[in-house]
């Protein structure tokens, strides 16, 4: 790539990033904190490509000026684990809209092949969830508890094993993106299909309602955080896939990063969605509306820190 190229592409942003500088008292931690990402990064690749020209020397200026002003505002380590959570994590979400909404996309489609699929064979169900976990469910439909299998077991066992499940299931999607995102797309395509193939068997027997009460009690959550976990494996496939003006190497590290950060902000949600899972969840006796409630408060809470908390920390909206 040329040099006069590289300059134009970027120096509209490099010029934001000395303005960040001037005003780093007033910045968000976490803002200078992707800002020396973004600097260092396309230092890296200057001193790559033109080690002996001045925009080498200057984006090594810009990167150090951002490094003291970085660490000058640095504040202690329980303060920097918050930022990550309230600020880190939004404006990652924001760089990876795109691969949000792809990983939602895939997801819902492959819902929909599930439910379309069992609509038309009434046996699919027992290829996708075997013949013990349809036998099981229709027994406990003739016992008049249809989602018993939420009360089985001690509440404390299944807590940590549908964690530990959960988590599981979260890195896989994004591991599976260094196959170039194709991995990510199939634990996406599985777990759509899954769930709709098991929500339209319920509907089929006559207790859709339950089963939708009880299954996105703790489900909001946990399917939400293994989609925003696929958005994750997206970001790793799409940095080798698509480098950009960068090397193959240095998009794929920023990409690895950006969705390795998505990944681990899904571990708090995972945890949340086993505890509901395993000692609300089994409360089928509890009403309704209490249950669609907080189904209902689950969705919005989702909504605020996945989609509109990430936009308004881009675009600076603070509340008045």
């Amino acid at each position: 790539m040329k040099e006069t190229n590289f300059i134009r592409q970027n120096i509209a942003k490099w010029k934001s990033l000395e303005t960040v500088i001037d005003t780093a008292a007033h910045q968000d931690p976490g803002r200078l904190a992707d800002a020396y990402t973004e600097v260092t990064t396309d230092l890296s690749f200057s001193r790559s490509h033109y080690p002996f020209s001045r925009i080498t020397i200057y984006l090594n200026n810009l990167a150090s000026a951002l490094h003291n002003t970085l660490y000058k505002n640095r504040r202690e380590s329980q303060s920097r684990i918050l930022r990550f959570w309230t600020s880190e994590i939004p404006r990652v979400m924001y760089a990876s809209r795109r691969e949000l909404l792809y990983s939602f996309l895939l997801f819902a489609v492959s819902a929909a092949i599930g439910c379309l699929s069992q609509a038309n064979d009434e046996s699919f169900a027992r290829l996708i969830m075997g013949n013990g976990y349809v036998d099981m469910t229709l027994q406990n439909i003739e016992d008049g508890n249809p989602m018993g299998v939420y009360g089985r077991g001690s509440s404390v066992e299944m807590f940590f094993l549908i964690t530990i499940n959960n988590i599981r299931v979260s890195f896989l999607a994004f591991a599976t993106g260094l196959l170039s995102g194709f991995g990510t797309g199939m634990v996406m395509l599985y777990n759509g299909i899954m769930i709709g193939t098991f929500e339209t068997f319920c509907f089929q027997q006559h207790i859709g309602l339950e089963s939708l009460l009880a299954v996105w009690l703790h489900g909001t959550l946990e399917i939400s955080a293994i989609i925003v976990a696929g958005a994750g494996g997206f970001a790793l496939g799409n940095g080798w896939l698509f480098p950009g003006t960068y090397s193959r190497g240095h998009a794929f590290a920023a990409g690895a990063k950006r969705g390795l950060k998505i990944v681990i902000g899904t571990v708090p949600i995972l945890i949340v969605a086993g505890f509901i899972e395993s000692f609300l969840t089994r409360h089928t006796d509890a009403p309704n509306g209490l249950r669609g409630g907080f189904i209902l408060l689950s969705l919005a809470f989702v909504i605020f820190y996945y989609i509109v908390l990430p936009f308004r920390l881009r675009h600076g909206i603070s509340e008045s």
